[in-house]
Protein backbone atom coordinates (compact mmCIF):
# COMPACT_ATOMS: atom_id res chain seq x y z
CA UNK A 1 0.00 0.00 0.00
CA UNK A 2 1.45 3.00 -1.14
CA UNK A 3 2.21 5.64 1.95
CA UNK A 4 -0.11 8.40 2.43
CA UNK A 5 1.05 12.30 0.95
CA UNK A 6 1.32 14.96 3.66
CA UNK A 7 1.88 18.51 3.44
CA UNK A 8 4.83 18.39 5.61
CA UNK A 9 6.96 16.11 2.94
CA UNK A 10 6.46 19.11 0.44
CA UNK A 11 4.34 18.05 -2.04
CA UNK A 12 0.84 18.65 -0.41
CA UNK A 13 -1.63 21.47 -1.56
CA UNK A 14 -0.70 24.00 0.55
CA UNK A 15 3.13 23.91 0.15
CA UNK A 16 2.17 23.77 -3.71
CA UNK A 17 0.13 26.77 -3.91
CA UNK A 18 3.16 28.51 -2.18
CA UNK A 19 5.21 27.52 -5.12
CA UNK A 20 2.87 28.45 -7.73
CA UNK A 21 2.31 32.24 -6.17
CA UNK A 22 5.86 32.44 -5.53
CA UNK A 23 6.27 31.55 -9.35
CA UNK A 24 3.38 34.18 -10.33
CA UNK A 25 5.53 36.73 -8.28
CA UNK A 26 8.80 36.49 -9.45
CA UNK A 27 8.03 35.72 -13.06
CA UNK A 28 7.47 38.95 -14.42
CA UNK A 29 11.17 39.75 -13.84
CA UNK A 30 12.97 36.29 -14.29
CA UNK A 31 10.62 36.29 -17.81
CA UNK A 32 11.92 40.10 -18.85
CA UNK A 33 15.38 39.11 -17.93
CA UNK A 34 15.47 36.22 -19.63
CA UNK A 35 13.56 38.41 -22.61
CA UNK A 36 16.64 40.66 -22.18
CA UNK A 37 19.27 37.84 -22.25
CA UNK A 38 17.62 36.24 -25.49
CA UNK A 39 18.12 40.17 -27.29
CA UNK A 40 21.53 40.84 -26.03
CA UNK A 41 22.47 37.75 -27.09
CA UNK A 42 21.33 37.02 -30.32
CA UNK A 43 22.83 36.71 -33.31
CA UNK A 44 26.09 35.37 -31.70
CA UNK A 45 26.48 38.08 -29.95
CA UNK A 46 26.52 35.94 -26.73
CA UNK A 47 29.20 33.46 -27.77
CA UNK A 48 31.21 35.82 -28.54
CA UNK A 49 30.60 38.06 -25.73
CA UNK A 50 29.22 41.15 -26.96
CA UNK A 51 26.15 40.23 -25.54
CA UNK A 52 27.98 40.54 -22.01
CA UNK A 53 29.64 44.37 -22.95
CA UNK A 54 25.91 45.07 -24.49
CA UNK A 55 24.68 44.36 -20.84
CA UNK A 56 27.45 46.09 -19.55
CA UNK A 57 26.72 49.16 -21.60
CA UNK A 58 22.96 49.28 -19.95
CA UNK A 59 24.14 49.52 -16.79
CA UNK A 60 26.62 52.09 -17.09
CA UNK A 61 24.10 54.39 -18.76
CA UNK A 62 21.55 53.74 -15.78
CA UNK A 63 23.85 54.37 -13.60
CA UNK A 64 24.48 57.74 -15.08
CA UNK A 65 21.26 59.09 -15.60
CA UNK A 66 20.90 58.23 -11.72
CA UNK A 67 23.99 60.67 -10.57
CA UNK A 68 22.30 63.01 -13.56
CA UNK A 69 19.23 63.41 -11.87
CA UNK A 70 20.50 64.18 -8.80
CA UNK A 71 23.05 66.84 -10.32
CA UNK A 72 19.97 68.63 -12.11
CA UNK A 73 17.93 68.57 -9.28
CA UNK A 74 20.29 70.32 -6.70
CA UNK A 75 22.34 72.28 -9.62
CA UNK A 76 19.74 73.30 -11.70
CA UNK A 77 16.31 73.20 -10.47
CA UNK A 78 16.37 73.85 -6.91
CA UNK A 79 17.37 77.85 -7.44
CA UNK A 80 16.32 80.32 -9.77
CA UNK A 81 17.50 80.94 -13.18
CA UNK A 82 19.96 83.84 -12.72
CA UNK A 83 21.93 81.52 -9.48
CA UNK A 84 20.88 78.13 -11.56
CA UNK A 85 23.18 79.52 -14.34
CA UNK A 86 26.13 80.81 -11.85
CA UNK A 87 25.85 77.10 -10.42
CA UNK A 88 26.04 75.49 -13.80
CA UNK A 89 28.88 78.05 -15.02
CA UNK A 90 30.84 76.96 -11.48
CA UNK A 91 29.99 73.22 -12.11
CA UNK A 92 31.50 73.70 -15.39
CA UNK A 93 34.74 75.62 -14.34
CA UNK A 94 35.48 73.30 -11.80
CA UNK A 95 34.52 69.99 -13.15
CA UNK A 96 34.61 70.55 -17.05
CA UNK A 97 37.64 72.64 -17.41
CA UNK A 98 40.14 69.99 -15.73
CA UNK A 99 38.59 67.63 -17.29
CA UNK A 100 39.38 68.72 -20.79
CA UNK A 101 42.77 68.53 -19.68
CA UNK A 102 42.60 65.15 -18.20
CA UNK A 103 40.70 63.94 -20.91
CA UNK A 104 43.44 63.28 -23.61
CA UNK A 105 45.78 61.74 -21.00
CA UNK A 106 43.27 59.10 -20.30
CA UNK A 107 43.41 57.40 -23.35
CA UNK A 108 47.65 57.54 -23.25
CA UNK A 109 47.39 55.98 -19.67
CA UNK A 110 44.78 53.21 -21.05
CA UNK A 111 47.15 52.42 -23.74
CA UNK A 112 49.37 50.75 -21.15
CA UNK A 113 46.78 48.78 -19.52
CA UNK A 114 45.86 46.26 -22.60
CA UNK A 115 45.98 43.29 -20.66
CA UNK A 116 44.02 44.75 -18.12
CA UNK A 117 40.59 46.23 -19.65
CA UNK A 118 37.82 44.78 -17.80
CA UNK A 119 39.98 45.91 -14.36
CA UNK A 120 39.82 49.45 -15.97
CA UNK A 121 36.46 48.95 -16.55
CA UNK A 122 35.38 47.07 -13.44
CA UNK A 123 37.74 50.03 -11.51
CA UNK A 124 35.73 52.87 -13.14
CA UNK A 125 32.30 51.49 -12.32
CA UNK A 126 33.71 51.27 -8.23
CA UNK A 127 34.70 54.69 -8.32
CA UNK A 128 31.84 55.90 -9.26
CA UNK A 129 29.89 53.53 -6.80
CA UNK A 130 31.95 55.61 -4.26
CA UNK A 131 31.85 59.06 -5.66
CA UNK A 132 28.18 58.78 -5.53
CA UNK A 133 28.07 57.91 -1.95
CA UNK A 134 30.53 61.09 -1.26
CA UNK A 135 28.03 62.76 -3.15
CA UNK A 136 24.86 61.86 -1.20
CA UNK A 137 26.10 64.07 1.70
CA UNK A 138 26.75 67.51 -0.28
CA UNK A 139 23.67 67.29 -2.94
CA UNK A 140 21.04 68.73 -0.99
CA UNK A 141 23.14 71.88 -0.41
CA UNK A 142 25.13 72.30 -3.05
CA UNK A 143 28.07 73.01 -1.36
CA UNK A 144 31.45 73.07 -3.41
CA UNK A 145 32.74 69.57 -1.79
CA UNK A 146 30.08 68.07 -4.78
CA UNK A 147 32.24 69.39 -7.96
CA UNK A 148 35.63 67.49 -7.32
CA UNK A 149 33.47 64.41 -6.83
CA UNK A 150 31.60 65.36 -10.07
CA UNK A 151 34.73 65.71 -11.60
CA UNK A 152 36.27 61.93 -10.59
CA UNK A 153 32.23 60.73 -12.08
CA UNK A 154 33.55 62.58 -15.19
CA UNK A 155 36.85 61.08 -15.48
CA UNK A 156 35.45 57.62 -14.57
CA UNK A 157 32.60 57.88 -17.32
CA UNK A 158 35.55 58.90 -19.52
CA UNK A 159 37.84 56.13 -19.05
CA UNK A 160 34.98 53.25 -19.29
CA UNK A 161 34.24 55.19 -22.57
CA UNK A 162 37.62 54.80 -23.80
CA UNK A 163 38.15 51.28 -23.21
CA UNK A 164 34.55 50.14 -23.87
CA UNK A 165 35.41 51.61 -27.43
CA UNK A 166 38.49 50.01 -27.57
CA UNK A 167 36.70 46.51 -26.32
CA UNK A 168 33.97 46.03 -29.41
CA UNK A 169 36.33 45.31 -32.39
CA UNK A 170 37.12 42.25 -29.70
CA UNK A 171 34.06 40.90 -29.46
CA UNK A 172 32.49 41.10 -32.86
CA UNK A 173 30.82 37.80 -33.38
CA UNK A 174 30.60 36.50 -36.79
CA UNK A 175 29.43 38.24 -40.42
CA UNK A 176 28.54 40.95 -37.80
CA UNK A 177 30.33 44.70 -38.71
CA UNK A 178 31.64 47.34 -36.34
CA UNK A 179 28.56 49.75 -36.94
CA UNK A 180 26.14 46.92 -36.41
CA UNK A 181 28.51 46.05 -33.25
CA UNK A 182 28.37 49.58 -31.90
CA UNK A 183 24.81 50.53 -32.52
CA UNK A 184 23.61 47.46 -30.54
CA UNK A 185 25.64 48.76 -27.80
CA UNK A 186 24.63 52.30 -28.17
CA UNK A 187 21.24 51.55 -28.23
CA UNK A 188 21.19 49.46 -24.98
CA UNK A 189 22.20 52.18 -23.49
CA UNK A 190 19.70 54.59 -24.80
CA UNK A 191 17.18 52.45 -23.28
CA UNK A 192 18.48 51.98 -20.09
CA UNK A 193 18.92 55.18 -20.27
CA UNK A 194 15.23 56.09 -20.76
CA UNK A 195 13.92 53.38 -18.08
CA UNK A 196 16.42 54.61 -14.93
CA UNK A 197 15.65 58.28 -15.71
CA UNK A 198 11.96 58.15 -14.25
CA UNK A 199 13.18 55.78 -11.55
CA UNK A 200 15.59 58.38 -10.72
CA UNK A 201 12.94 61.08 -10.60
CA UNK A 202 10.68 58.88 -8.32
CA UNK A 203 13.87 58.23 -5.76
CA UNK A 204 14.43 61.83 -5.76
CA UNK A 205 10.89 61.80 -4.37
CA UNK A 206 12.44 60.69 -1.44
CA UNK A 207 14.94 62.75 -1.00
CA UNK A 208 17.72 64.32 -2.73
CA UNK A 209 20.35 61.35 -1.79
CA UNK A 210 17.97 58.98 -2.88
CA UNK A 211 18.92 58.55 -6.46
CA UNK A 212 22.97 58.81 -5.88
CA UNK A 213 22.42 55.53 -3.63
CA UNK A 214 20.54 54.08 -6.22
CA UNK A 215 23.58 54.70 -8.54
CA UNK A 216 25.77 53.64 -6.50
CA UNK A 217 24.14 50.13 -6.34
CA UNK A 218 23.98 50.07 -9.73
CA UNK A 219 27.80 50.87 -10.21
CA UNK A 220 28.28 47.91 -8.09
CA UNK A 221 26.56 45.50 -9.77
CA UNK A 222 28.70 46.79 -12.97
CA UNK A 223 31.57 46.64 -10.95
CA UNK A 224 30.56 42.72 -11.05
CA UNK A 225 29.92 42.62 -14.49
CA UNK A 226 32.75 43.50 -15.90
CA UNK A 227 34.68 40.87 -14.61
CA UNK A 228 31.81 38.16 -16.41
CA UNK A 229 33.63 39.54 -19.88
CA UNK A 230 35.68 36.89 -21.96
CA UNK A 231 39.28 36.96 -21.12
CA UNK A 232 39.84 37.83 -24.78
CA UNK A 233 39.08 41.46 -23.98
CA UNK A 234 42.42 41.74 -22.29
CA UNK A 235 44.55 40.03 -25.37
CA UNK A 236 46.33 42.70 -27.09
CA UNK A 237 48.29 40.81 -29.62
CA UNK A 238 49.35 42.74 -32.05
CA UNK A 239 48.28 45.93 -30.79
CA UNK A 240 50.32 49.29 -31.94
CA UNK A 241 48.94 52.67 -30.86
CA UNK A 242 47.96 55.22 -33.34
CA UNK A 243 48.49 58.91 -33.02
CA UNK A 244 46.23 61.86 -34.16
CA UNK A 245 49.66 64.08 -34.97
CA UNK A 246 49.97 65.26 -38.48
CA UNK A 247 53.84 65.03 -37.91
CA UNK A 248 54.42 61.75 -38.64
CA UNK A 249 56.40 61.57 -42.06
CA UNK A 250 59.38 60.47 -39.87
CA UNK A 251 57.25 57.98 -36.77
CA UNK A 252 56.93 54.11 -38.18
CA UNK A 253 53.57 54.15 -35.63
CA UNK A 254 51.13 55.10 -38.23
CA UNK A 255 48.26 57.47 -36.91
CA UNK A 256 44.48 58.65 -38.32
CA UNK A 257 45.52 61.33 -41.13
CA UNK A 258 47.89 58.88 -42.96
CA UNK A 259 45.18 56.56 -43.11
CA UNK A 260 42.76 58.53 -44.76
CA UNK A 261 41.82 61.91 -45.10
CA UNK A 262 37.66 61.18 -45.01
CA UNK A 263 38.40 59.55 -41.30
CA UNK A 264 39.81 63.09 -40.76
CA UNK A 265 37.27 65.10 -42.05
CA UNK A 266 34.51 62.43 -40.34
CA UNK A 267 35.63 63.21 -37.30
CA UNK A 268 36.09 67.05 -37.54
CA UNK A 269 32.20 66.69 -38.74
CA UNK A 270 31.18 64.82 -35.73
CA UNK A 271 32.84 66.90 -33.87
CA UNK A 272 30.86 70.04 -35.37
CA UNK A 273 27.59 67.96 -33.97
CA UNK A 274 29.19 66.98 -30.27
CA UNK A 275 29.74 70.70 -29.79
CA UNK A 276 26.00 71.53 -31.35
CA UNK A 277 24.98 68.71 -28.60
CA UNK A 278 26.77 69.81 -25.39
CA UNK A 279 25.44 73.72 -26.70
CA UNK A 280 21.61 72.67 -26.75
CA UNK A 281 21.47 71.00 -23.87
CA UNK A 282 22.90 74.04 -21.60
CA UNK A 283 21.52 76.71 -23.57
CA UNK A 284 18.22 75.13 -24.09
CA UNK A 285 18.24 74.01 -20.51
CA UNK A 286 18.33 77.75 -19.31
CA UNK A 287 16.10 78.89 -22.29
CA UNK A 288 12.93 77.00 -21.42
CA UNK A 289 13.14 78.32 -18.07
CA UNK A 290 12.62 81.63 -19.26
CA UNK A 291 9.79 80.19 -22.04
CA UNK A 292 8.29 77.28 -21.24
CA UNK A 293 6.86 75.39 -24.59
CA UNK A 294 3.22 75.97 -24.62
CA UNK A 295 2.34 77.18 -21.53
CA UNK A 296 4.04 74.02 -19.57
CA UNK A 297 6.22 74.16 -16.56
CA UNK A 298 9.97 74.62 -17.10
CA UNK A 299 10.74 70.75 -16.11
CA UNK A 300 7.99 69.36 -18.73
CA UNK A 301 9.32 71.62 -21.33
CA UNK A 302 12.65 70.10 -20.85
CA UNK A 303 11.47 66.77 -20.84
CA UNK A 304 9.52 67.17 -23.84
CA UNK A 305 13.35 68.34 -25.75
CA UNK A 306 15.11 65.68 -23.72
CA UNK A 307 12.51 62.94 -24.85
CA UNK A 308 12.55 63.95 -28.44
CA UNK A 309 16.47 63.86 -28.60
CA UNK A 310 16.61 60.33 -26.78
CA UNK A 311 13.54 59.18 -29.56
CA UNK A 312 15.45 60.82 -32.12
CA UNK A 313 19.00 59.27 -31.21
CA UNK A 314 17.68 55.79 -30.41
CA UNK A 315 16.12 56.06 -34.70
CA UNK A 316 19.39 57.31 -35.70
CA UNK A 317 21.26 54.16 -34.12
CA UNK A 318 18.68 52.17 -35.28
CA UNK A 319 18.63 53.52 -38.94
CA UNK A 320 22.83 53.34 -38.97
CA UNK A 321 23.13 49.67 -38.16
CA UNK A 322 20.77 49.28 -41.58
CA UNK A 323 22.30 51.42 -43.42
CA UNK A 324 25.69 50.25 -42.53
CA UNK A 325 27.06 49.10 -45.86
CA UNK A 326 26.60 52.60 -47.55
CA UNK A 327 28.70 54.84 -48.26
CA UNK A 328 29.93 56.76 -45.08
CA UNK A 329 31.07 59.40 -46.25
CA UNK A 330 27.74 60.44 -48.18
CA UNK A 331 25.64 59.72 -45.31
CA UNK A 332 28.28 62.03 -42.95
CA UNK A 333 27.40 64.64 -45.48
CA UNK A 334 23.73 64.12 -45.97
CA UNK A 335 22.80 64.28 -42.32
CA UNK A 336 25.09 67.49 -41.57
CA UNK A 337 23.36 69.36 -44.47
CA UNK A 338 20.22 68.04 -42.39
CA UNK A 339 20.94 69.34 -39.76
CA UNK A 340 22.39 72.77 -40.84
CA UNK A 341 18.53 73.17 -42.79
CA UNK A 342 17.32 73.17 -39.67
CA UNK A 343 19.13 75.21 -37.64
CA UNK A 344 18.50 77.67 -40.29
CA UNK A 345 15.14 77.52 -39.69
CA UNK A 346 15.50 77.32 -36.12
CA UNK A 347 17.21 80.60 -36.49
CA UNK A 348 14.27 82.40 -38.77
CA UNK A 349 11.53 81.08 -37.42
CA UNK A 350 12.62 80.13 -34.11
CA UNK A 351 9.55 79.03 -31.53
CA UNK A 352 9.29 76.31 -28.70
CA UNK A 353 7.76 74.03 -30.49
CA UNK A 354 10.92 73.76 -33.21
CA UNK A 355 13.56 73.35 -30.39
CA UNK A 356 12.12 69.72 -30.03
CA UNK A 357 12.07 69.46 -33.48
CA UNK A 358 15.81 70.36 -33.52
CA UNK A 359 16.78 68.36 -30.42
CA UNK A 360 14.74 65.22 -32.15
CA UNK A 361 16.67 66.60 -35.67
CA UNK A 362 20.05 66.80 -33.87
CA UNK A 363 19.89 63.39 -31.94
CA UNK A 364 18.94 60.99 -34.82
CA UNK A 365 21.82 63.18 -37.13
CA UNK A 366 24.28 62.79 -34.40
CA UNK A 367 24.04 59.14 -33.91
CA UNK A 368 23.85 58.42 -37.83
CA UNK A 369 26.97 60.42 -38.16
CA UNK A 370 28.97 58.90 -35.11
CA UNK A 371 28.09 55.52 -36.39
CA UNK A 372 29.42 56.65 -39.99
CA UNK A 373 32.65 57.41 -38.33
CA UNK A 374 32.67 53.95 -36.65
CA UNK A 375 32.45 52.91 -40.45
CA UNK A 376 35.22 54.70 -42.04
CA UNK A 377 37.79 53.87 -39.20
CA UNK A 378 36.85 50.32 -39.42
CA UNK A 379 37.10 50.72 -42.83
CA UNK A 380 40.67 52.90 -43.28
CA UNK A 381 42.54 52.25 -40.10
CA UNK A 382 44.48 49.09 -39.84
CA UNK A 383 43.44 46.15 -37.39
CA UNK A 384 46.36 46.84 -35.69
CA UNK A 385 45.76 50.27 -34.52
CA UNK A 386 42.27 50.62 -34.35
CA UNK A 387 40.83 50.49 -31.01
CA UNK A 388 43.26 53.01 -30.29
CA UNK A 389 42.03 55.02 -32.68
CA UNK A 390 39.04 54.78 -31.33
CA UNK A 391 40.31 56.11 -28.30
CA UNK A 392 41.23 59.00 -29.59
CA UNK A 393 38.34 60.02 -31.80
CA UNK A 394 36.03 59.57 -28.34
CA UNK A 395 38.50 61.48 -26.44
CA UNK A 396 38.44 64.34 -29.02
CA UNK A 397 34.60 64.05 -29.53
CA UNK A 398 34.01 64.04 -25.67
CA UNK A 399 36.11 67.50 -25.96
CA UNK A 400 34.33 69.16 -28.61
CA UNK A 401 30.75 68.66 -26.16
CA UNK A 402 32.44 70.64 -23.46
CA UNK A 403 33.43 73.09 -26.01
CA UNK A 404 29.75 73.28 -26.70
CA UNK A 405 28.59 73.56 -23.15
CA UNK A 406 30.44 76.68 -22.51
CA UNK A 407 29.76 78.14 -25.51
CA UNK A 408 25.89 77.60 -24.67
CA UNK A 409 26.01 78.84 -21.28
CA UNK A 410 28.12 82.08 -21.85
CA UNK A 411 25.54 83.19 -25.09
CA UNK A 412 22.37 85.47 -23.77
CA UNK A 413 18.64 83.89 -23.60
CA UNK A 414 18.13 85.18 -27.24
CA UNK A 415 16.31 82.08 -28.68
CA UNK A 416 17.19 83.49 -32.45
CA UNK A 417 20.77 84.48 -31.55
CA UNK A 418 21.57 81.19 -30.10
CA UNK A 419 20.28 79.25 -33.37
CA UNK A 420 22.41 81.52 -35.72
CA UNK A 421 25.67 80.79 -33.29
CA UNK A 422 24.37 76.40 -33.83
CA UNK A 423 23.85 76.93 -37.93
CA UNK A 424 27.52 78.59 -37.60
CA UNK A 425 29.10 75.72 -35.55
CA UNK A 426 27.04 73.18 -38.04
CA UNK A 427 28.29 74.97 -41.21
CA UNK A 428 32.08 73.85 -40.17
CA UNK A 429 31.46 71.13 -39.61
CA UNK A 430 29.30 70.15 -42.86
CA UNK A 431 32.14 71.61 -45.07
CA UNK A 432 34.59 68.90 -43.54
CA UNK A 433 31.54 66.50 -44.49
CA UNK A 434 31.88 67.70 -47.96
CA UNK A 435 35.24 67.59 -48.16
CA UNK A 436 35.48 64.03 -47.09
CA UNK A 437 32.96 63.25 -49.67
CA UNK A 438 34.85 64.71 -52.45
CA UNK A 439 38.15 63.36 -51.58
CA UNK A 440 37.04 60.10 -51.65
CA UNK A 441 34.75 60.35 -55.10
CA UNK A 442 38.05 61.70 -56.36
CA UNK A 443 40.28 58.77 -55.42
CA UNK A 444 36.99 56.26 -56.23
CA UNK A 445 39.08 53.43 -58.02
CA UNK A 446 42.35 53.84 -56.33
CA UNK A 447 43.61 51.36 -53.89
CA UNK A 448 43.13 52.66 -50.02
CA UNK A 449 45.44 54.16 -48.68
CA UNK A 450 48.00 52.61 -46.85
CA UNK A 451 49.53 53.40 -43.77
CA UNK A 452 53.17 55.50 -44.43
Amino acid sequence: MAPARSSADGSGPARRAGRAVGRALHLPFTGTARGIRRVTHAHGAGESGLGRLIELHAINGAGDVMITVALASTVFFSVPTDEARGRVALYLAITMAPFTLLAPVIGPLLDRLPHGRRAAMAGAMLTRALLAVLMSGAVATGGLELYPAALGVLVASKAYGVVRSAVVPRLLPPGFSLVKANSRVTLAGLLATGAAAPVGAALHLLGPPWPLYGACAIFVWGTFAAFQLPHKVDEAKGERRARLSTHEAHSKRPGLRTVSRPVLCGLLANASMRVLSGFLIFFLAFLLREHPLGGQSAAVSLGIVGASAGVGNACGTAVGAWLRDRAPEAIVASVLSVTLGVTILSALLFSGPFTAVLAGTAGFCQALAKLSLDAMIQRDVPEAVRTSAFARSETLLQMAWVVGGGIGIALPLNGALGMAVASAVVALGTAAAVRGLLTTRHHRGSARPRVA
